[in-house]
């Protein structure tokens, strides 16, 4: 392996690298602003800068765009304005339906995409589809893209008798950018997406097949001299009632203590254009959107549910590694926290700090872990640094740690990414050193170790191959992360090749992958080898498909075992609105609990359907069987099923139902277990959104069970809740 990463660090000495030679545009700047309606009729419009969107770079490569989509961009005093109006040959076929932020993925959208830095490593997405549904991103050239970031600015959009018109209005104030008195250049890239048999992709620059970095093919605009952020104050309070009760069984009386009332309150401030300080004070982090149902019935690892909590999504990006070090549902909790986000020229840098009213802790291993609670309060602090060499090279460093009474967990170390032409090389290495309290069932009580982690990929339109290696040690631990398994030695290598069809054909793109890893336990001892495959296929009606499978030798209680499965998954476009798909895996299967191989059958069918304008249903189905020695070790059904109502873009009505039903042969298992037990959960939520931050959320949730004790299901929690939310931005 070692030769192997030599090889690929040596052939990072050949890479080259698109250079742009178009001229940058120029925006001018006009006097006045504009009312965001979706009406293109102010003169505002005819002063400015105009972008074609010439290209059509899905699935077609860098084709002519079969449609006409113009853009036009200035900048007032404190926005960027920014029109579009799309061109149809059809209008009646524009899919565009009322949507929650964020979920326009499915219809027609355009939008812009900036990176006001100028540095190919990070940049905003800002999306409108035909009916005024926003959706805002940040967009990391390292490779993440998350929607969680909710910025404040208006749009509209507008259906027209030629396709649609959308108007935005982006204050500066929602942007970070250079702090400068003079021009500033910055990267931007104008989309449209506009799904019929294919999901066309339009953009006004060439986007080539197998670019390993997007930020880099953008062209250049200027402008922006002297505009005003003002204050950038945001102060936010929130309150929180929650009336909740519980009972022992049916019939019995319901109990509870009392209603919960919360204030709190969540300051933002940008004291310049390129650092930002938010702060909280008795958090309100009640999640209103609940985790998708999983199963953990034949697994020795704990899962991971991802962040949902607004103050911790937001700047989630800078503490983002190779290593998953700051997971920040560990800080369970919060009394309080302060976050400092910041850019100054190459450098980035972020910092929490949080007093959190309890302590849990994922405890890792060789083979299995879990999630304990230390009962008491802790301290949290987490630093982030990163430095831009050059355009192709990135450095940084992070520490994170947590102390409470007895207890303490410290984590320091340094990470780099390097990219250029097809070359992509990424790498981390982390020191941790930890006390833990006698008595919570952790052997080493002091442990201590490194972690490494380093990646190697290279790639072009047609083909890529890529090697890695990642080394913990058992001491390690990454208390305030999600790094669930430790003392182990992987080594991977892999590659893939893509063919893609001629110009309107019905297979749009066929993709051949595989890999080879191999992991040791910190001894010597195997614990896995493995190797798989997948063939993949695009088509009409916007159709994808993958079928593949996996033999693996694994390692457990003393024994080497061997594993075999088989996959299959697809979805496509039944018709406008509604998309279906499913994942099938079969095959032979390790019985954790027994030691004892079985056969597995797991079948997981999705749909989604968008019914009238508003009303969108979405259902999720797992069917779970694990058979061994002619009998059912367990037969386990779950449903996720979420109808949502857009009264308008700022209303919306969501009921959600998620229930488990498990059944097991008692005589397949070493210990008790239900014979059959089944579980319900139910919330109706209705939300008012004057905008991400300021709302009114308000809503009943039940929840209920049953097993062997109890056969009738029976609700025994229920509870009624309100919160509001208001973002005051004074002027002074």
């Amino acid at each position: 392996m070692r030769s192997l990463l030599l090889a690929g660090a040596l052939l990072l000495a050949h890479a080259s690298a698109a250079v742009h030679a178009a001229e940058p545009l120029q925006v001018p700047r006009i006097d006045g602003d504009i009312v965001v309606d979706g009406k293109l009729d102010e003169a505002v419009w005819t002063q400015t800068a105009t972008v074609d969107l010439a290209y059509e770079t899905q699935p077609g490569d860098n084709l002519a765009a079969s449609v006409k989509t113009t853009a036009r961009i200035a900048y007032s005093n404190d926005a960027v304005l920014i029109a579009f109006r799309a061109e149809d040959p059809d209008p009646t076929k524009i899919r565009a339906f009322l949507r929650d932020r964020d979920a326009l993925y499915s219809d027609d959208f355009l939008g812009v995409v900036l990176d006001t830095f100028d540095d190919q490593r990070r940049a905003y997405e800002f999306f409108v589809n035909p009916l005024g549904v926003q959706a805002d991103l940040i967009k990391e050239e390292a490779g993440n893209e998350d929607d969680s970031w909710d910025g404040l600015w208006t749009s509209a959009a507008r259906i027209t008798d030629t396709g649609y018109d959308v108007e935005m209005r982006i204050p500066f104030a929602t942007l970070r950018f250079k702090d400068t008195d003079g021009v500033r250049r910055w990267g931007a890239s104008f989309l449209r997406i506009r799904p019929r048999q294919y999901r066309y992709q339009y953009a006004n620059q060439r986007i080539e097949r197998g670019n390993r970095c997007y930020l880099c093919t953008f062209d250049k605009i200027e402008g922006f001299t002297g505009v005003r952020q003002g204050r950038n104050l945001e102060i936010a309070p929130t309150l929180t009632v929650i009336h909740a009760e519980e009972r022992s069984g049916p019939g019995a009386p319901w109990q509870g203590e009392g209603t919960d009332i919360e204030p709190g309150l969540d300051v933002s401030w940008a004291p310049s254009p390129n650092l930002t300080v938010n702060g909280t004070i008795n958090p309100d982090f009640s999640q209103v959107e609940s985790d998708q149902a999983q199963l953990d019935l034949n697994t020795s690892f704990a899962l991971f549910f991802p962040e949902k909590r607004p103050f911790f999504l937001e700047g989630a990006d800078y503490f983002n590694t190779p290593l998953s070090v700051l997971y920040t549902r560990q800080i369970a909790d919060p009394d309080f926290g302060l976050r400092v986000t910041g850019r100054s020229g190459k450098q980035a840098y972020g910092a929490i700090v949080a007093r959190d009213a309890t302590t849990q802790l994922l405890v890792p291993g060789v083979l299995g872990s879990g999630f304990r609670f230390l009962d008491q309060e802790a301290d949290v602090l987490v630093g982030r640094y990163r430095y831009d060499l050059d355009k192709s090279t990135t450095l940084g460093a992070i520490a994170t740690y947590r102390r409470g009474d007895g207890y303490d967990n410290g984590l320091a170390g340094l990470d780099g990414r390097w990219q250029k032409g097809v070359h992509t090389l990424r790498g981390q290495w982390l020191r941790s050193e930890s006390n833990y309290p006698a008595g919570i069932g952790i052997a080493d009580t002091a442990p201590q170790g490194d972690a490494l982690f380093v990646h190697y990929n290279i790639g072009n339109r047609n083909w890529s191959g890529n090697v890695s290696h990642t080394a913990i040690d058992p001491g390690f631990r990454a208390d305030l992360g999600f790094i669930s398994q430790v003392g182990f030695e992987r080594s991977l290598i892999g590659g893939g090749h893509t063919w893609f069809g001629k110009e309107g054909a019905r297979i749009s793109r066929v993709s051949l992958r595989g890999d080879w890893d191999i992991t040791h336990r910190y001894d010597g001892q195997l614990l896995e080898r493995e190797v798989e495959a997948y063939l993949g296929i695009s088509a009409a009606r916007e159709t994808n498909g993958n079928v593949g499978g996996v033999t693996r030798v694994r390692f457990w209680n003393g024994q080497l075992f061997d594993e075999t499965f088989y996959t299959l998954s697809a979805q496509t476009t039944v018709r406008p609105g509604f998309k279906a798909g499913m994942f099938y895996r079969t095959g032979d299967q390790l019985d954790l609990a027994a030691s004892r191989m079985g056969r597995i059958t797991d079948w997981q069918p999705w749909l989604e359907m968008d019914i009238g304008r508003g009303i969108n249903l979405n259902v999720n189905y797992t069917h779970q069987r694990l058979r061994r020695d002619g009998g059912t070790v367990f037969d386990a059904k779950v449903i996720d099923g979420r109808l949502s109502w857009q009264l308008d873009p700022r209303q919306r009505v969501r009921l959600s139902l998620q229930g488990s039903d498990v059944a097991r042969d008692q005589a397949l298992h070493t210990r008790p277990v239900n014979l059959r037990a089944r579980d319900l959960a139910s919330q109706l939520l209705y939300s008012y959104k004057l905008n991400p931050r300021s709302a009114l959320y308000a809503g009943y949730s039940q929840g209920g069970y049953s097993d062997d004790l109890q056969n009738n299901l029976f609700a025994n929690s229920r509870n009624v809740f309100l919160k509001l939310s208001y973002a005051w931005q004074p002027q002074f």
